[in-house]
């Protein structure tokens, strides 16, 4: 029996919540919705610096966060303090964001190889070698009491992995790179890449349901919502399309705005970034437009939903919080470096690398003494 459970973000322990973002987009479906609250101003509460720049987003479990960089290291951090409690380091740099499951840290590196290590201590596990670097997240899926990863390669292929044993299950080969990572949902996979082409596998079998030509080149990731997914182009378009029926719904236009970035998906809206400088919010039944925040500069980096905010980086070095019903600019912060990595939120704060080699982690703004 295929076990694709909806992953949340609040995990459940000794009657309380925890609220944690254990991987890309916070959950399988890669919604970029977040299980918490963000006031209307944070302040910055720690950082951490790395050898080189920042691509990988974050991954908050257990009170630690998880992110590579391109000085070839994922480190663990304090979520309280941002002091390094490990760091593993791989070949070449890690621009992928880490998945943890199970204890587990899954994470792939431009040295072409996904990583298993253990959360706790980063202690090595199992390596499993594709055929090229892995730029984008992992994501994963039980078939029974079996747990499989997922990953896409520059070697064109989607590699299915057995989480125990670090051993291939299946693969499916595409056309071309792979550059964002797969979202799952509704029994499928769903995920596009350099070939222009949507792919919808049978995540029991990795059996290729269809490839639907998108009209461009797709270099960020897919968000399942329900038994529709939604993903952004090259070609300047959003793109809805029915799982059911693999057919596309509607196409969303917009002008000059390759999208590089991946969308947050709510009951109502998408919301996705653009390198027409702009955060683009659109109305998830149609596609039509409802508002844009302008920058000063790409926005590469994929938004995420925290209650009736988003928060979002700019190549223009500024972390944005907006609100998500009007658009409006609610507090942003002039880090002064490009930020192309994506938040993660959870701890009750909003975790984000940069260019500039440095872990930013921001919360609530402290209250004065009296």
């Amino acid at each position: 029996m295929l076990l694709i459970p909806g992953m949340t973000n609040a995990i459940i322990a000794l009657g309380a919540v925890l609220v944690a973002w254990p991987m890309f987009r916070g959950d399988q479906g890669l919604t970029g919705v977040a299980a918490a609250r963000l006031p209307e101003a944070l302040e910055l509460r720690w950082t951490f610096k790395t050898g080189q720049p920042i691509k990988s987003s974050a991954a908050i479990a257990d009170h630690r966060v998880f992110i590579g960089s391109d000085d070839s290291n994922l480190y663990a951090l304090s979520a309280d303090t941002g002091k390094p409690l490990w760091s593993f380091k791989t070949g070449e740099s890690i621009e992928a964001s880490p998945l943890v499951l199970d204890g587990v840290v899954f994470v792939g590196s431009a040295d072409n190889n996904l990583y298993a290590l253990a959360a706790a201590t980063g202690a090595f596990k199992w390596k499993y070698q594709t055929g090229d670097k892995i730029l984008g997240a992992p994501n994963w899926f039980r078939v029974g009491e079996s747990l499989r990863i997922l990953v896409g390669s520059y070697d064109f292929k989607l590699h299915c992995v057995d989480a125990a044993t670090g051993k291939s299950v299946w693969t499916c080969e595409t056309g071309n790179y792979i550059n964002g990572a797969p979202a799952v949902g509704e029994g499928k996979i769903v995920f596009g890449g350099c070939d222009g082409k949507l792919h919808v596998l049978d995540a029991a079998t990795g059996k290729e349901l269809a490839a639907i030509e998108a009209g461009a080149y797709i270099p960020g990731s897919a968000a399942i919502a329900g038994n529709h997914a939604y993903v952004g182009h090259y070609g300047d378009e959003v793109l809805c399309l029915d799982l059911a029926g693999t057919n596309i719904l509607w196409r969303s236009k917009q002008t000059n705005a390759a999208f590089f970035s991946s969308p947050a998906v709510t009951e109502k809206q998408v919301i996705i970034g653009a390198r027409d400088k702009k955060l683009h919010c659109l109305d998830r039944a149609t596609g039509k437009p409802l508002w844009a925040f302008a920058t000063q500069d790409d926005v590469d980096s994929s938004p995420v939903v925290v209650g009736d905010k988003v928060v979002f980086g700019s190549s223009d070095g500024r972390l944005y919080l907006v609100s998500l019903a009007t658009g409006k600019q609610l507090w942003s912060y002039d880090i002064g470096k490009e930020l192309t990595a994506s938040p993660a939120v959870a701890d009750g704060l909003v975790v984000i690398g940069c260019e500039d080699g440095v872990v930013y982690a921001f919360g609530p703004q402290s209250k004065p003494s009296p």
